[in-house]
């Protein structure tokens, strides 16, 4: 059993210690070479010394942290919502760029998070904690307001004037945090630099204040209720409680106190007051990662089972998919395919009934069932990334390699961040025979993982098998002097 299996908490906090502090020492270095930065802040402090540039590579850096050494939940109808929530929000936060990389961490533990480089994460725990929609984009608005406001920016800015850290230390600590998958490395920096960590680490009461105020404005503006927010915090504030000594990740790096609490609540009863209904899709895709984190299938079946029979089971529908989602994880498919055939009589168009019930045909190995289903729901909603995702693995699970890499190019066009997508196009071009193929996908998935050798290798691979002249090899030789080239800039 692994350190993550043995103690998920204890890993992610070491994670999570480990992603700011590489923050640092990357800033600690871009900031030694441009003195006469003159980027000014957007949230009106510090001295704007860290340019968007710098921004954007110490973002870079933390993806890489991330997708090294941070399991990641996958599961494209999860990704596909948090987009669409989080997207929905971005045009009422006052950004410099929309342009967002999204993270969701396989954890049930309550967390989020964002960094410069416009870099936002969840935890799958936080659909485990918000009730509501509205909790949870709260949560969301609050991580853009830190965004728009660069806030850890701005505190980077302030420990270039205090005393400098001691950035072997910090190295070996993350090097250890990453490699361990646990808090050795935490340990190996505790002595000296305890209270500068704890310092970078937590965001002030001014930061948390300006947060929550942008916040609930970015919620307000997005036709959400602002009321989410303070609710939120009680959940938090309960849990904190319920705990004891073990403080819920988020608190650790977003301080909350009672009277913060109730100033979020004054200011959100300012706002008129408005029903504003959950979207459906919320509560489908929590109950999805309610199965996902349950003791077993077979519990997750009892538990939606027992909520179905109950006469005053709140949001049925979602609780009917929760039922069949683990019905399918346990290996039940004829009684999933039933309550999702109830659900798509109500509902015959949603996407997620569709995709869940492709997903019951393939593990059947009904495969042209499931393509037919799937191919019609595509051509109602072309490029969904679920249901082209969901695509691509029937045609793998049917030896049609060709016809995956088609999907998988489409989706590596839309979503090239996705590391895991281009290892599947690698699966599917290599199932069709298309080695030059193959090699560049490998090379795009080692880029963002940080391994530049192995892409630079991957890439002279697939220009050695094309013709001279080709058009591809062309390409693939531009991607190769762009490798190179920043290759060589890390090595010197």
């Amino acid at each position: 059993m692994s350190p993550t299996e043995r103690n998920p908490a204890s890993w992610t906090a070491a994670l999570a210690f480990a992603f700011l502090l590489m923050m640092t020492v990357f800033a600690s270095n871009t900031l030694a070479q441009s003195p006469d930065s003159s980027l000014p802040s957007i949230g009106g402090a510090g001295g704007g010394l860290i340019s968007g540039q710098q921004e954007a590579d110490i973002g870079r850096q933390v993806m890489m942290s991330i997708r090294r050494s941070a399991p990641q939940i996958t599961d494209p109808l999860v990704y596909d919502y948090l987009s669409s929530v989080i997207y929905s929000l971005v045009p009422s936060a006052p950004l410099a760029s929309t342009d967002l990389t999204l993270a969701i961490i396989d954890s049930p533990d309550l967390n989020a998070f964002a960094v410069p480089g416009n870099i936002v994460g969840v935890n799958g725990g936080l659909f485990l904690n918000a009730s509501s929609e509205q909790q949870f984009a709260s949560v969301l608005a609050h991580e853009l307001a830190h965004l728009s406001q660069r806030h850890f920016a701005r505190r980077l800015e302030q420990q270039e004037t205090s005393a400098p850290l001691t950035i072997a230390g910090m190295i070996a600590g993350i090097v250890l945090s990453a490699v361990t998958q646990s808090d050795i490395g935490i340990a190996a920096i505790a002595g000296t630099q305890a209270l500068a960590i704890q310092n970078m680490l937590a965001y002030s009461r001014a930061n948390e204040q300006e947060a929550d105020r942008v916040g609930m404005e970015i919620l307000a503006n997005s036709g959400m209720d602002p009321r989410g927010m303070p609710e939120m915090f009680e959940i938090m504030m309960r849990q904190n409680r319920l705990q004891g000594n073990r403080v819920p990740e988020y608190l650790s790096t977003h301080p909350l106190t009672q009277s913060r609490v109730s100033d979020t609540r004054n200011r959100a009863e300012q706002y008129p007051r408005r029903d504003v209904a959950d979207a459906q899709e919320y509560h489908l895709v929590r109950s999805r990662l309610q199965v996902r984190y349950a003791k077993s299938p077979e519990v997750a079946v009892e538990t939606f089972r027992s909520y179905l029979e109950r006469p005053d089971t709140e949001k049925p529908d979602a609780v009917r998919y929760g039922f069949a989602v683990a019905l399918l994880r346990a290996g039940n498919y004829d009684e999933a395919i039933a309550q999702l055939e109830q659900l798509l009589q109500g509902t015959p168009n949603r996407i997620t009934y569709q995709v869940t019930l492709a997903e019951v045909l393939v593990e059947q190995e009904r495969l042209d069932e499931a393509r037919n289903l799937l191919q019609e729901a595509l051509e109602r909603n072309p490029g969904n990334y679920p249901i082209t995702d969901t695509l691509a693995r029937v045609e793998i699970e049917d030896g049609k390699g060709e016809q995956a890499a088609e999907y998988l190019h489409r989706l590596t066009r839309e979503l090239p961040q996705k590391e895991h997508l281009w290892l599947r196009l690698a699966e599917a071009e290599g199932m069709a025979r298309n080695i030059v193929g193959v090699h560049r996908a490998r090379a795009e998935h080692d880029i963002l993982m940080g391994d530049l050798e192995s892409a630079e290798r991957q890439l002279r691979q697939a220009q050695e098998r094309l013709p001279a002249g080709a058009p591809l090899r062309q390409a693939v030789t531009e991607r190769l002097s762009q490798v190179s080239a920043r290759l060589n800039q890390q090595r010197s």
